[in-house]
């Protein structure tokens, strides 16, 4: 029988896998954009990255997007998004 304290640490590990994936995408968009965006500010559904930051900054990331997504496949391997809205 599975204890509940042993599905709870298969939740936690997911959980911690996705806030690493947003560190490093976050740190990734900052460096490239030179801004900061809070780590709230990001959600990822389905393979789609999700910002919540003012359309200026949007712009500056949709022009540099495909060295972002170049440095996100040297970070994540096959778990690089597919799209960031």
């Amino acid at each position: 029988m599975i204890e509940i304290k042993d599905l709870l640490l298969k939740f936690s590990n997911i959980l911690l896998k996705e806030e690493v994936k947003k560190d490093l995408i976050r740190e990734t968009i900052s460096d490239i954009i030179n801004f900061q965006i809070q780590k709230e500010d990001i959600k990822i559904k389905k393979g789609v990255v999700y910002l919540n930051i003012k359309p200026i900054y949007k712009n500056e990331i949709f022009l540099k997007k495909d060295q972002i997504f170049n440095k996100l496949k040297e970070l994540l391997n096959k778990k690089t998004p597919e799209k960031i809205i």
